[in-house]
């Protein structure tokens, strides 16, 4: 296979994409745009959803730029806003409560080589100002200390989230996005770069069947068609979990697409404009003149309009109580990415859960840092 990155083994928890292939043209132009910039010392911002590889991606820009120091990446939604400063910039002894000893931060760590910020729109505003002035200055101070430390170190930013309208709403500095931004590559969702699916899913398959002791793994026909109909909302990571559990449960060593258990045109495609089949029963009206689902908008509506006829008590509360936990759920209880998902800070967020009980019984211990994409 031909432009193959991998990580190693993160955990079957991560989150991350751990293998990238650049079979589908879209893949090949962007891998040629990725070795046009990596030799430069531009400052790089790879745009992409949660699971499509954008680590992996700075991670080939890193190799390609010939410096000899380390390739560090931080997540910048796993640290409290009171760490984060600390972390990102370092600190010295007695600078707050807890700093018993200096610490350098992830940018003198990364000295002579590539520090990749992952979900940079997550910083608050004043770290966006104190990081701006470290990329112009190209020094640091730590926290407690007045000494700059002069610093080599190229930065990779990544987002899943349109940072154009967050500088719009006020959320992130515009003088921020234009210099992280000199070099800008996109990562596409996986259904829309198909030539990527298949030589992924063959990588993964001989994975796992190595480590399963799975002999002659292979995929039959209708499986590789299911596969390219399916929508993957959860991008590579999801492809990579497919094919583990099919291994895990098939009955024999040549998959089907009944052994892949993935439902072609996912609801998830809604969300990404791609046609959803419109029901035989909603399809029809008279004899043939088709009848487009209603928008969810109007259906949500509809709800809430029987729900005040019915005159149900605290209903604002329900509403509200029933879309926290939903959201909750599907994001797997990370606050973070349950955040994100409702367009809230990850301090509302938390005073909903607490409000309606999802942090009680000790589901309000720190969270494990969520890794890079």
């Amino acid at each position: 296979m031909s432009h193959l990155l991998t990580l190693p083994d993160a955990g079957a928890l991560s989150i991350r994409a751990k293998a990238l292939v650049f079979e589908d043209p879209g893949s090949v132009a962007l891998l040629e745009r990725v070795e046009q910039v990596a030799p430069t010392d531009a400052t790089v911002l790879v745009i992409g959803e949660t699971g499509t590889g954008k680590e992996l991606l700075a991670r080939r820009v890193h190799q390609g730029s010939g410096r000899r120091g380390p390739f560090l990446a931080v997540n910048c939604g796993a640290f409290s806003e009171a760490l984060i400063d600390a972390e990102l910039f370092g600190h010295e002894s007695g600078a707050f409560t807890g700093a018993s000893q200096a610490r350098a931060g992830w940018f003198e760590s990364a000295n002579g080589g590539t520090l990749f910020l992952d979900e940079i729109g997550d910083l608050p505003l004043a770290l966006q100002v104190k990081l701006l002035r470290v990329l112009q200055e190209r020094q640091v101070v730590r926290l407690g200390s007045r000494k700059p430390i002069s610093l080599d170190v190229r930065l990779i930013a990544a987002t899943n989230v349109d940072l154009r309208n967050a500088v719009a709403a006020g959320h992130f500095r515009a003088d921020l996005y234009y210099r992280i931004s000199v070099a800008t590559l996109e990562l596409r969702p996986l259904y829309e770069r198909p030539g990527d699916i298949l030589p992924l899913a063959r990588h993964f398959l001989a994975n796992y069947s190595a480590r399963l002791g799975i002999t002659g793994a292979s995929l039959a026909p209708d499986a590789e068609q299911a596969l390219l109909a399916h929508d993957w909302p959860g991008n590579i990571r999801e492809l990579e979990n497919v094919v583990h559990y099919a291994l895990i449960v098939a009955p024999s060593s040549r998959l089907t697409a009944v052994d892949l258990q993935v439902n072609q045109r996912s609801v998830a495609g809604a969300s990404r404009g791609r046609a959803i089949p419109v029901p035989a029963a909603a399809a029809v009206q008279g004899a043939d003149t088709p009848v487009a689902p209603a928008p969810a908008s109007d259906a949500l509506r509809d709800l809430l309009l029987q729900r005040m006829h019915a005159a149900q008590p605290d209903l604002f509360n329900s509403v509200e109580e029933t879309l926290v936990k939903a959201a909750f759920e599907l994001c797997g209880g990370n606050q973070v990415h349950t955040a994100r998902q409702l367009g809230l800070s990850r301090n509302v967020l938390r005073t909903l859960l607490k409000r309606h009980g999802l942090l009680d019984a000790g589901l309000d211990a720190p969270e494990a840092p969520a890794a890079a994409s």
